[in-house]
């Protein structure tokens, strides 16, 4: 049996996104959400924020970047990397989510909530491989005003999911 390596998450931007560019010129975009879970402590049920950092290679760094402001809810279909260095002698690691498909789900701060993304731009996007072509992560899926996945089978008929 091969390994798994699979996360799916949505939360919120801690913070607006950082878009940097590396010696060979290839973009890269990084930012941390937050997503809650409930827990139960004695008697009441509280919430608990877990903090992810998320990478977004390429073109879609590039793209994304201005859409991605602290608040705004996203979704991220990506794998776990640990990025390892030596810092004063000390070897030192940490965990990041790479994004291989990420959607824009609701409002941010100063927005009234609801479109599944901002000034026209589609609500996913596909990760480019390392040999140049695009793969479409959301093939048949089609995103609603509410945010929530609308699926066309081959019959061409859309199953409304309600959740």
């Amino acid at each position: 049996m091969s390994d798994i390596n699979h996360v799916v998450l949505v939360g919120r931007l801690t913070r607006d996104a950082e878009l940097k560019y590396t010696a060979n010129g290839q973009a890269v975009c990084k930012f941390s959400i937050a997503v809650n879970r409930r827990k139960k402590s004695g008697e009441q049920w509280v919430e608990e924020a877990n903090f992810f950092d998320i990478v977004v290679w390429g073109r879609q760094g590039e793209a994304l970047n201005q859409y991605l402001v602290k608040g705004k809810l996203i979704g991220v279909d990506g794998e776990l990397r640990q990025d390892r260095w030596e810092q004063e002698g000390q070897n030192r690691s940490k965990i990041e989510i790479i994004a291989n498909n990420l959607q824009l789900l609701g409002g941010g701060p100063g927005q009234a909530g609801g479109g599944a993304s901002g000034g026209g731009m589609p609500s996913s996007y596909s990760e480019r491989k390392n040999d140049g072509a695009y793969h479409d992560h959301a093939r048949s899926t089609h995103a609603s005003s509410e945010g929530h996945s609308l699926s066309t089978g081959g019959d061409g008929f859309s199953d409304d999911i309600p959740f």
